[in-house]
């Protein structure tokens, strides 16, 4: 492995006098790991894809082409067939600026929901001014045409629940039956947790097995393992194990 990647990353961390604390805080990935990579320790990083995503994150939080050196990573260490590396955005530094295309988007959704709620408002006005029928009982329409008495409790939401508790330091990727990253590419701390999340399925992928997987309250066998791995949640909550290829990556 040529030494350029970590020389690189040292001397532009030193150089711009920002501290591996600094990093961590800013970028979400512990120290021992930003200085195995300017060590280049691969054996004390998660590997492959996430290793990559590392540099990555890292590279680009100290305004050096992160991909080049992501790349060069993976032409050097030979990367297994069909693997995607993970991108873990860095947080905001200060030369960051506001994108103006999502303020937009963001506005417009705004006037949108008040245009649909005040429609809501205006139908509502006229058609309570025109009633003339008895008001209906109290409760809610049932199947059946009955009606279900107040304060009964509602079905639950269809789909499965799952939700996960980190036994030590993991890197997760959940991505729900939609494609919605709900976990993207975080690294959970020992005792943190994440969800409970619904959907008709799930896809995640871990860094290694040091986790709690409860599906709609159970605990998952998720074996103990250093090396990543992954898995598919049908409605059923059936556990099924993910090829890497197969894993999602949240690139």
């Amino acid at each position: 492995m040529d030494d350029g990647i970590g020389a690189t990353l040292r001397e532009t961390r030193s150089r711009r006098k920002v501290s591996l604390d600094e990093v961590e805080a800013a970028t979400k990935i512990r120290a021992r790991y930003l200085q195995a990579l300017e060590n280049e320790e691969w054996d004390v990083l998660p590997g492959g894809a996430y290793t990559r995503g590392f540099i990555r994150t890292y590279a680009s939080y100290l305004g050096l082409d992160g991909d080049r050196l992501a790349e060069e990573y993976r032409r050097s260490s030979g990367p297994s067939p069909g693997e995607r590396a993970p991108r873990v955005e860095p947080a905001a530094t200060p030369r960051d600026r506001r994108r103006p295309g999502r303020t937009r988007t963001r506005a417009l959704a705004v006037a949108l929901v008040a245009a649909l709620i005040g429609a809501a408002i205006a139908i509502g006005v006229v058609a309570g001014g025109d009633q003339t029928t008895a008001p209906e009982p109290t409760g809610t329409k049932n199947h059946g045409g009955g009606t279900q008495p107040a304060g009964t409790t509602a079905p639950t939401a269809a789909g499965v629940s799952v939700r996960l508790a980190a036994r030590a330091e993991v890197w997760v990727c959940l991505v729900d039956a939609r494609g919605t990253q709900l976990i993207d590419g975080q690294i959970l701390e020992a005792g943190g947790e994440e969800g409970p999340f619904r959907s008709s399925s799930f896809s995640v992928s871990f860094g290694n097995g040091e986790v709690s997987l409860l599906i709609d309250g159970s605990e998952a066998e998720i074996p103990a393992t250093s090396s990543p791995i992954g898995y598919r949640i049908d409605a059923a909550g059936k556990l099924s194990q993910l090829d890497e290829a197969e894993r999602p990556t949240c690139a």
